[in-house]
């Protein structure tokens, strides 16, 4: 690999950007693309494909034999509430492959001994994300059902074009929220970006049944993403 490949490909790993290294088995030259320089041509969409899935491998395009090694941020969950949902959901994405931190003012909620080997952070959403800024792989799940906490923390993370925004609540809770983020400034589209009520519906009622739902909705959302640009809208339901 070139000097100027290596460097290029150490920028898009600080800068948390997905990249694809693809190699000319025959010729040995290498190539590096991000996600926001792809092509639509045949190799843009594989390597397009590639970044969805995640999985490097072999592919023949227009007669050359390319290899296409996949370099991707770590996916990270941030949940705003520690809350029952947030215990069961935190070692269920854990074991999915996410970076999970848990984040909440409330130490009374916040210990330890709830959310035991886990990332905790007893402190405000915007305090956290200060030092640890969202992104496009970065997913956000706010459940404490107090605005307080949770609306900082939605708008950081449209504000940052996470992969998924997901609140906690019933729509006429929504549409209270929509109320006051519309009065805060955010537009209807990036609005209609969050996820709420929360998870996919699969008729979950206790708090492991939530947190499942809103695992898999999270999961979808990574897989279906937008790839070379901020994540797309989540069309409103009535």
């Amino acid at each position: 690999m070139e000097i100027s490949t290596l460097a290029a490909l150490n920028a898009a790993k600080r800068d948390r950007l997905g990249a694809v290294l693809v190699s000319d088995l025959d010729t040995g030259v290498s190539q590096l693309f991000t996600e926001d320089q792809i092509a639509t041509d045949a190799l843009g969409q594989e390597i397009r494909a590639r970044l969805l899935s995640g999985k490097s491998g072999i592919v023949d395009i227009e007669g050359k034999s390319l290899f296409l090694n996949v370099h991707l941020p770590p996916p990270r969950i941030l949940v705003v509430g520690a809350v029952h949902i947030s215990q069961a959901l935190a070692p269920m994405a854990a074991l999915s492959g996410f970076a999970v931190t848990i984040i909440d003012p409330r130490t009374a909620f916040a210990t330890p001994e709830r959310f035991a080997g886990i990332d905790l952070r007893a402190d405000w959403p915007d305090e956290v994300f200060a030092a640890m800024p969202l992104d496009r792989y970065s997913a956000m799940v706010a459940v404490t059902h107090d605005p307080k906490i949770d609306d900082p923390g939605l708008i950081a993370a449209l504000h940052a074009g996470c992969f998924y925004v997901g609140a906690l609540g019933s729509r006429k809770t929504h549409a209270k929220r929509i109320e006051r983020l519309t009065a805060a400034g955010i537009d209807a589209e990036s609005i209609l970006r969050i996820h709420a009520p929360i998870g996919l519906d699969i008729g979950a009622a206790t708090p492991a049944e939530i947190a499942v739902a809103i695992l898999a909705d999270i999961i979808q959302s990574l897989r279906r993403r937008s790839v070379g640009a901020l994540p797309g809208a989540r069309e409103a339901t009535s």
